[in-house]
């Protein structure tokens, strides 16, 4: 049976010839596989060459990335160092604030709980680790540190809360305690449990101090307060009696004139009255009282510049 062979025919134009050529099946597939094969393996290499050159890009985008993020977290160490520095000076105002406010300076082994870095606690635990160590060592480091400086902070906050409130509280103390005396003049009379009354001629308390002053001289509140009592009172004449709180009261009586009225709050220094000779008092001057939770004392007691 003849064989059968493949005809090829190649036209290049019009005016040119036609050339032809047979081609055995056989012949015809190996030249079809062999195309085919070229096809492949040109395909494979562009692709491998494709994949190398992407994943070289990759590495050397990974390795931009990593050595910013070092730079980054070389940072991060450098201001948490700066912040430790911060917190150290925080700490120091705290005990000088706390020595003020009489209250009792932080344990220094509470307040540094953490400070030094984590120790021996194991790296590997930071997911960063199996992608690099090094980096994994620098991260858990800062975390644990800012962690520390998170709890310092807030521990120092709290304390400087206690001891603002009790510097508030001895502030406030301090204002309402009668230190002052209410007016410029001699002490004519001093604080006794049984001093010949003018008047009266027999011995009776005088629970205040008497000063004498020209009639008019401004009367000062001894202390911040509330003024309970500006009225005329039984033997005091025109008289104001203020409420400082913490159980100190203060009486300002024989005044010519009265220049508060009840429920009004003044401060230390506010003038309140002026001085007179009303109720039982022979010469113009202002008698004063001090009353600590309910029993009077003498006010010379509390005057911070006494007079001799």
């Amino acid at each position: 049976m003849p064989r059968e062979n493949w005809t090829v025919l190649l036209v290049r134009g019009e005016d040119t010839g036609v050339r032809q050529f047979q081609v055995s099946p056989r012949r015809l597939k190996g030249a079809v596989v062999g195309l085919i094969t070229a096809t492949v393996a040109l395909t494979g290499l562009l692709v491998a060459n494709g994949i190398g050159a992407t994943a070289q890009v990759r590495s050397a985008l990974l390795t931009r990335e990593n050595g910013l993020l070092e730079h980054e977290l070389e940072s991060i160490r450098g201001q948490v160092s700066s912040l430790e520095g911060v917190v150290r000076e925080l700490a120091a105002k705290n005990e000088e604030a706390r020595m003020l406010a009489g209250l009792s300076p932080i344990d220094r082994e509470i307040l540094e709980v953490g400070v030094g870095g984590p120790g021996g606690l194991d790296f590997t635990d930071h997911p960063l680790w199996v992608i690099d160590s090094a980096a994994s060592v620098q991260a858990f480091a800062a975390a644990y540190d800012l962690r520390a400086l998170e709890r310092r902070t807030r521990l120092l906050a709290e304390s400087l809360d206690e001891a603002t409130d009790s510097l508030r509280a001895h502030r406030d103390l301090l204002e309402s305690v009668p230190s002052i005396l209410p007016a410029e003049g001699r002490l004519s009379s001093r604080f006794s449990r049984a001093r010949l009354h003018p008047i009266h001629h027999e011995l009776l308390p005088h629970e205040g101090v008497d000063l004498s002053a020209p009639e008019g001289t401004s009367i000062l509140a001894a202390a911040k307060g509330t003024v309970v009592r500006a009225r005329r009172l039984s033997g005091l004449g025109l008289a104001v009696e203020i409420d400082h709180g913490y159980g100190y009261v203060t009486r300002y009586g024989h005044a010519s004139e009265l220049l508060v009225r009840e429920g009004q709050r003044v401060e230390r220094g506010d003038v309140i009255a002026l001085v007179g000779r009303t109720g039982l008092a022979t010469a113009s001057h202002v008698h004063y009282e001090v009353i600590v939770d309910g029993r009077p004392v003498n006010p010379m007691n509390y005057v911070l510049k006494a007079i001799p």
